[in-house]
């Protein structure tokens, strides 16, 4: 029996993805409540909260980006060379906003005047708004079959401007937003901050509300934009997953009114992983127009060492992850 292995790398990376996408996400959410917490006075304890919860894991959590990266240039590399040249343009700008915001986050903490502090905020919280609408445009891109197979092949400008991308990535935004409520609502209260915990409630709530329009509207885009996304989301083998992600995003909604800030971890985590898996499965098994995941990706043998190499670094990685996280998790409520 020939094992799968374009497949399971293919699955390897998206699990990766969606690791990135609930984790990386959350702190780039974190940086978009940071923009809207108001002036230096009344904002101040949000974005103390802001800065205590993403402190200590933003950059373990870009971990996972480089993790897809490797995969995708190791397994699929005529893939990442097709969407590295057609789409080097939102792929700069992101890049650009991951430094801009690493630099300005560590650099606001450490500055002691008020206008330092301001200036790398504002650098800080307009790149957490930046970076994530970048990326979901390349995975609009994607999506709405926009990057032909080649090297630079695709059109430089309208294969990440137009409909499908502009919507991915305003859900990009709005998904990381949701998120980073969600979660904060949970740190507020372990910390034993119950106002702070009301204050991102309502946050989560009105912004959940919005991903919900967002996302049903952009059934309509993909109807005119990308049928054939739209046909596998709609009544293809991607219609449970979207079903799954509607069903734990209203769980989530519920949850969030009932103050169960622990339980709706798991149902927004579900929600969002049920429309980022529910793309993966309408788009497959074509990642472009035309190829094929077993026509893309690299021989058996690369194949086999790279999934051989990352078994082993998972061995290290994934128990030093739990462990940082678990540590920052714990229960800080003064007794």
């Amino acid at each position: 029996m020939t094992v799968p292995l374009p497949e399971i790398t293919l699955a390897v990376m998206w699990l990766g993805l969606t690791a990135y996408v609930l984790f990386g996400g959350a702190d780039f959410g974190g940086g978009v409540w940071d923009l809207l917490a108001g002036g230096a006075r009344t904002g101040h304890r949000a974005r103390d909260l802001i800065e205590h919860s993403i402190g200590p894991v933003w950059e373990a959590n870009h971990v996972w980006l480089i993790f897809v990266v490797v995969v995708m240039w190791t397994g699929i590399p005529s893939v990442f060379a097709a969407v590295a040249s057609t789409l080097y343009i939102p792929l700069t700008l992101a890049a650009l906003g991951i430094i801009a915001r690493g630099s300005a986050f560590a650099f606001r903490k450490a500055s002691t005047e008020l206008w330092q502090r301001r200036l790398f905020g504002a650098a800080f919280a307009f790149s957490s708004v930046a970076t994530p609408f970048f990326l979901g445009t390349v995975a609009g891109a994607l999506a709405s079959r926009r990057v032909p197979p080649g090297i630079a092949r695709g059109e430089l400008v309208t294969s990440w401007v137009n409909p499908t991308s502009l919507l991915a990535g305003a859900l990009a935004v709005g998904t990381a937003a949701y998120l980073a409520a969600v979660y904060l609502t949970r740190d507020a209260q372990r910390a034993g901050e119950d106002g702070l915990a009301g204050y991102f409630r309502a946050r989560a709530l009105a912004c959940g509300l919005v991903v919900g329009v967002l996302s049903a509207a952009g059934l309509l885009v993909l109807r005119a934009d990308a049928p054939v996304l739209f046909a596998e989301l709609t009544a293809g083998r991607a219609l449970p997953l979207l079903v799954l992600s509607v069903g734990a995003g209203l769980a989530s909604l519920v949850l969030l009114w009932r103050r169960a800030y622990l339980a709706v971890r798991v149902t927004a985590a579900l929600a969002v992983t049920g429309l980022l898996w529910g793309w993966g499965v309408g788009q497959y098994p074509e990642l472009l127009p035309g190829v094929t995941v077993r026509e893309a990706a690299a021989t058996g043998s690369v194949l086999a060492a790279t999934l051989g190499a990352l078994a082993v670094g998972a061995v290290l990685l994934l128990p030093s992850l739990w462990w940082l996280y678990a540590t920052f998790q714990r229960d800080r409520t003064p007794h």
